[in-house]
């Protein structure tokens, strides 16, 4: 990477704390030594030191033009939160209860543009400007209000209705200025489906260094820290519990459980509810950490696990950060086979198992299985073997990257 080169970080999710998307943040701006970090919505404090220490400059949107963008962008995302309790209070049609969410769309849009605007102002127009956790929508429209730039999609939950559409439109040639970056082909291929012109490729959005290993003492401590005493096995939920999650398939499996289970849960939003029947259930040790939390508390929940679990809904395919921050960390994996790409790539390597999505059963073997015997922990080229770029690899990409114009 050109020392002279300038990259510009964007990242509107700044101001939560911890997570796969915190840790890219921190991690490519260390990187990089130089960067320059957006955040519309402010930073963590956390997050923030960990910034300060990289060397980066942390601003919010500046100037006139961006000020105004972001301010349309707070006043819609404002609205759009209104509707949302609104459209809750009865049953409404399916167009009236998506309206509020086509507004988070265009708010996001306007916030977005105005931190691509104000990245090219800071650095006269000479920098690599990239959204690290960009809309699913409105991309010519950010490229038209904004300028040129590079954006991380990870997934599409919302869609585009008539109005957006025809507003896409009219900003068609906003596209040229706009280079997606899907983390999987099953991304990419949704979002060409949505937007065939739009310029697509397909990029890792995650990163692993080996300094992210866990230590074996490390570990040692962490379990010390839980109480797991040496002989009983401990498994690892964690991040908030989103619909694309299956948490029906752990109760099953925990439910059916003849043996001793430490289960380590960690993330927002998290279900009173089912916690307290898992705590209830014989053989499960409960141990739970609410969000959001820095990410040494999650190093520490993840070091005091034999394994991590990921259960996840058939058909999800979007990139798995909890499986990254496994192999990055090096702790095995027991995740659902609900992707066939991820399937396909952990296969062969002793440090994961999986089993079929739903199957409550299945995990309860898998579990049984874990407290028999451990699972081996992922070598320190395993992230690289699952194609998982370094922290400097990706900043180098990023900036040298041939972008539109």
């Amino acid at each position: 990477m050109s020392a002279a080169a300038v990259l510009v970080l964007i990242e509107p999710g700044a101001h939560r704390p911890g997570g796969h998307r915190d840790h890219a943040l921190t991690a490519l701006a260390a990187a990089h030594g130089t960067a320059v970090v957006i955040v519309p919505h402010g930073v963590a404090a956390d997050t923030r030191a960990a910034l300060a220490a990289a060397g980066a400059r942390v601003t919010g949107p500046t100037g006139t033009v961006p000020a105004m963008l972001a301010a349309a962008g707070t006043s819609a995302a404002a609205l759009a939160a209104y509707g949302r309790r609104a459209v809750s209070w009865r049953r409404w049609p399916g167009a009236v209860r998506r309206f509020p969410h086509q507004i988070t769309l265009l708010a996001r849009c306007l916030t977005e543009a105005a931190c691509v605007r104000s990245g090219h102002r800071l650095t006269a127009g000479t920098a690599a400007v990239v959204v690290l956790s960009a809309s699913e929508a409105l991309h010519g429209v950010v490229g038209l209000l904004g300028g040129r730039h590079v954006r991380f999609v990870h997934e599409v939950v919302t869609t585009q209705d008539a109005p957006l559409r025809v507003l896409d439109r009219l900003a068609r040639r906003g596209e040229r200025r706009v280079l997606v970056l899907a983390p999987t082909a099953a991304v990419r291929d949704d979002l060409t489906r949505r937007f065939p012109r739009l310029p697509l490729r397909v990029r890792a959005f995650a990163v692993a260094d080996q300094d992210d290993r866990l230590t074996d003492t490390g570990r040692r401590q962490a379990r010390e820290a839980f109480g797991i005493p040496a002989g009983e096995a401990a498994v690892c939920l964690v991040g908030g519990w989103w619909p694309y999650k299956d948490l029906d398939v752990v109760d099953t499996a925990l439910a059916r459980l003849d043996i001793p289970l430490h289960l380590l849960v960690v993330g927002v939003p998290l279900d009173d509810d089912r916690l307290r029947a898992w705590a209830a259930l014989p053989q499960v040790r409960l141990h739970t950490r609410r969000g959001p939390v820095p990410e040494t508390a999650v190093r520490e929940v993840y070091a005091a696990s034999d394994a991590a679990l990921v259960t996840r809904r058939p058909g999800v395919a979007k990139e798995s950060g909890l499986v990254v921050d496994a192999v990055r960390l090096g702790v095995p994996l027991i995740v659902s086979d609900h992707d066939p790409a991820l399937t396909t790539s952990l296969a062969g390597h002793g440090w994961a198992r999986r089993f079929p999505a739903g199957d409550g059963a299945a995990l309860a073997d898998v579990l049984r299985d874990l407290s028999r015997a451990a699972l081996p922990r992922p070598s320190a080229i395993a992230a690289a073997d699952l194609g998982v770029p370094t922290a400097a690899e990706q900043a180098a990409f990023l900036t040298e990257l041939k972008e539109p114009h």
